[in-house]
């Protein structure tokens, strides 16, 4: 079966801002928040203070991944121009989305740049109060003034809009903002990080609010949902669970593989986060082929992308 991953980042180097401050790389795969805290970001045998394209195309290689595509956010810290010189350099593996501040005061030189001069054609905005937007600023309004702008800018440009809204009881979980932006933009295609990130015990939440968000131009990615159950292990039933949940909802054709490597892979190996859906037999073959290949294939690679 081919394999798309959806959902993976590349950093230079860590150099993140979240809402316990600096996030800097200290060392061995390890980052040091403001507060003190140290902890593994992803295994040192990817990297010191970063993690290259080449680490990634490693890991891909040994489960036979086709293509990633690279991400961005604050805890790694934005990565816009070494994520462009990954996909300049590996066309064929690596497809880029870029992401900026809208709060900016420069931020029409910044979208110049990302959009007109670097031709990214996905943009990512990591929007939680844990490691995104919100996270050191008052709560923003997804459907706000300065959101909106965004948007409008991507229907503009043809761009594909990527949103990592946090987790459930966060003021970055905006769901009803989300459905109301997906309904006003049907030219954009947007896609919901992580599954909207439910934890044990949010099945009634998850379901009412999935049943919110279906439009013929939204799907999602389910990055990170099985280490979001802990202290579950593989194989992950209650993710396994969800996504059955997604499936009877709008259909495995919404739904896409990621990994969220390289931070994922400091808990689990890149395999258990693969095969807990392909081992689980809740999924048919054309289920698999969908949620790890075609969809991926449509939203984020079946236009060429020119990064010239």
């Amino acid at each position: 079966m081919k394999i798309i991953d959806a959902h993976a980042h590349v950093a230079q180097y860590i150099a993140g801002f979240t809402s316990r401050g600096e996030l800097r790389a200290a060392g061995g795969g390890k980052a040091q928040y403001s507060s003190g805290e140290i902890f593994q970001m992803f295994p040192p045998e990817l990297g010191d203070i970063g993690v290259t394209p080449e680490a990634l195309l490693k890991i891909m290689d040994e489960n036979d991944v086709e293509k990633a595509v690279l991400l961005q956010g604050n805890w790694l810290g934005f990565q816009n121009e070494y994520t462009y010189a990954a996909v300049q350099k590996y066309p064929d593996r690596f497809v880029g989305a870029a992401t900026y501040d809208p709060f900016c005061l420069k931020v029409e030189e910044i979208k110049k740049r990302l959009f007109d001069e670097l031709n990214f054609k996905i943009v990512k905005f990591e929007l939680s109060d844990g490691s995104g937007l919100m996270a050191n600023r008052p709560p923003v309004d997804l459907d706000g003034e300065v959101m909106n702008g965004c948007y409008a800018h991507a229907r503009e440009k043809g761009l594909t809009v990527v949103l990592d809204i946090g987790r459930p009881g966060g003021a970055c979980w905006q769901v009803d903002a989300v459905a109301s932006v997906v309904g006003k933009y049907p030219e954009v295609q947007f896609v919901i990080c992580h599954l909207l990130a439910p934890q044990r015990g949010d099945k009634k939440l998850f379901e009412k609010s999935l049943k919110k968000l279906i439009a013929p131009n939204i799907c999602f990615d389910y990055a990170a949902l099985a280490l979001n159950q802990k202290p579950e292990i593989y194989p992950y039933p209650t993710a396994v669970e969800y996504l059955k949940i997604a499936r009877d909802i709008f259909g495995a054709d919404r739904l896409m593989f990621g990994s969220d490597m390289p931070s994922t892979l400091a808990r689990d190996s890149y395999r258990n986060l693969k095969n807990f859906v392909i081992e689980s037999g809740a999924f048919n073959k054309r289920e698999l082929e969908d949620m790890f290949y075609n969809t991926a294939q449509k939203v984020y690679i079946k236009q060429e992308r020119n990064y010239e």
